[in-house]
């Protein structure tokens, strides 16, 4: 019998020498060895490449497993929850006449997805019948039931889909490239999902439903594997998203295939246009909004990464401007501390998302002059050098001067800890995607901002899509600590996502992408970017406004970002 060498590598980075006979499975080296590891493992890196676990080793290799602590392992955990999910929800409410009850994933809420029930038995669930498809799903669980990756013809799925009243996911396969798909089933049921899925249905161990406003929320682990915490969100943020969706849904835009039918058919321009005017609209509201409280003398701006603060504060500023007040636009990031002397990460590289990285005994020394009438030098950080720089530029208060202070750290009172209260006027902003993949498969923000953010970089940092992709989960662990604890104390909250941003991100994104070699510890993970991308019809960034937040991105914008 053939045997092949595979040289696995565990989490304490030895490596074992395995010999693999033909038929082994990646499943079966995970359970060889499952006593190596803290957590569930949900995938495998064979290679340089994921590979779901029942696929059979057919040659010598590098294994490392992927566990459900690690982002790909987490997603992967997600995704098979919400067939589990689904497949429940058929057996507890579904009748052999209807075929079009299901379950559609909003987006995420707290740790878990906000759902609702949809079709032609919709309602709103009680916390007694979740629990009687929480027992349901538990009974799948427990019977170990597999999950099998089929190929169909694109055309067969679309057809299936359609038969099943899963329109988006219709919409969705339409345009694929590819001549054949990959679903999914369990127990007979098909479905669709944008990437890997566990094997069975015994790895979805650890979940929880809890009603919420009209729907549920499905509820995952955190860092702590086999630990469901309830749900911790905040109204703001459900009613943003909420508000986010009802606009979309009247353009008749809420999934990537109803995006992709607008490009095909044309109408993009318009599409262009009306959502920058709807933005316009929004953002003079909310300059209404602070000139209606006269005391205020600073708009505290804050968010995670790649949220288009600094293109807000200067759209925010104009609104101001028109309605009788003198906006003065400032970015945190000019107040950096030179990068010598900030703080550094366990492992030696700066962290630049901690308080520490910011000068904020300047800063406050600079606001509080400023509101006692004084005049300041406004400084300006060189990220090229890695130094604060001044450039001649003064500032000075008067009577209807506000100034609009944007940064990662504008809602932490630790960092305006001079200012009083009442003066300060706080706006949290991010990119709060409108759009789902399909049904069952909600577009993640946070991808949403790493390829804003690999864009930008590369275009205003000299930074390629390695080394963005290198730093993203920095940027995130400090996006946890520093920001999201800080959301619920906005006064609003922003959403800055345009429903057609990824298609135009998308060509300026691919070529970064694909420029990461195989090798590169960041290889997967940009691959993972351009199948998510390869999603979306192009569309050229001609129509799109000088003052767009998407021209923060990628270049063009009338305001220096």
């Amino acid at each position: 019998m053939q045997e092949y060498q595979i040289k696995l590598y565990l989490p304490d980075d030895t490596c074992v020498q395995v010999s693999a006979p033909a038929g082994m499975t990646l499943e079966d080296l995970y359970l060889q060895h499952k006593d190596a590891y803290d957590a569930p493992v949900m995938l495998a890196q064979v290679g340089h490449k994921l590979r779901e676990l029942n696929k059979e080793i057919k040659a010598d290799g590098e294994v490392r497993f992927v566990t459900m602590l690690h982002p790909d392992g987490r997603r992967t955990y997600r995704r098979s929850m919400t067939m589990l999910l689904q497949k429940a929800l058929d057996n507890v409410y579904r009748t052999v006449a209807d075929t079009t009850t299901h379950v559609k994933v909003m987006y995420s809420l707290g740790q878990g997805y906000y759902c609702e029930f949809i079709g032609e038995n919709r309602r709103i669930l009680s916390q007694e019948e979740l629990n009687r498809v929480k027992e349901e799903m538990r009974c799948i669980v427990d019977a170990d039931c597999p999950i099998k990756k089929v190929s169909y013809k694109s055309e067969q799925a679309e057809e299936i889909f359609k038969g099943l009243g899963l329109n988006e996911k219709e919409r969705l396969l339409h345009y694929r490239r590819s001549s054949r798909v990959n679903l999914y089933e369990l127990n007979g049921m098909l479905d669709y999902f944008y990437g890997y899925m566990v094997p069975s249905t015994r790895y979805l161990k650890w979940f929880d439903l809890e009603a919420y406003e009209d729907g549920f929320v499905l509820l995952f682990p955190d860092k702590i594997y086999n630990e469901v915490k309830p749900l911790e969100t905040s109204n703001k943020l459900h009613n943003t998203l909420h508000a986010s969706r009802e606009w979309s849904n009247k353009l008749n835009i809420s999934s990537i295939g109803a995006l992709n039918d607008v490009i095909a058919q044309g109408r993009a321009q318009k599409l262009i246009l009306t959502h920058e005017a709807l933005m316009e609209q929004r953002i003079g509201n909310l300059a209404q909004t602070i000139v209606d409280h006269p005391e205020v003398k600073f708009v505290m701006i804050a968010g995670p990464s790649s949220s288009g603060k600094t293109s807000f504060a200067n759209r925010l500023a104009i609104q101001l401007l028109a309605k009788g007040t003198r906006p003065h636009p400032v970015s945190l990031d000019d107040y950096y501390v030179d990068r010598d002397k900030c703080p550094r990460n366990p492992d030696g590289s700066f962290d630049f998302e901690c308080l520490e990285s910011i000068d904020v005994p300047k800063f406050n020394e600079d606001m509080s002059t400023l509101l006692n009438g004084g005049e300041i030098k406004m400084p300006s950080f060189n990220f090229k050098t890695g130094k604060r720089e001044y450039r001649g530029e003064t500032l000075k208060l008067t009577e209807n001067d506000i100034l609009v202070i944007e940064g990662i750290h504008g809602l932490n009172d630790k960092l305006s800890y001079s200012l009083p209260d009442e003066c300060k006027f706080r706006i949290y902003i991010s990119a709060l995607t409108q759009l789902n993949v399909d049904e069952h498969n909600p577009l993640p923000t946070t991808d949403g901002r790493l390829i804003r953010r690999i864009v930008r970089d590369a275009r205003t940092r000299g930074t390629n899509a390695q080394e963005t992709i290198a730093m993203w989960p920095s940027v995130r662990a400090g996006e946890e600590k520093y920001i999201f604890p800080f959301q619920d104390s906005a006064d609003v909250i922003f959403n800055s996502a345009l429903l057609y941003e990824l298609p135009v991100l998308k060509v300026f994104a691919e070529p970064l992408l694909f420029q990461i070699p195989r090798e590169a510890p960041e290889y997967s993970e940009a691959k993972r970017l351009l199948k998510f991308l390869d999603y979306f019809l192009p569309m050229p960034d001609n129509d799109v406004p000088q003052n767009s937040l998407v021209r923060e991105f990628v270049g063009g914008s009338v305001f220096h970002v």
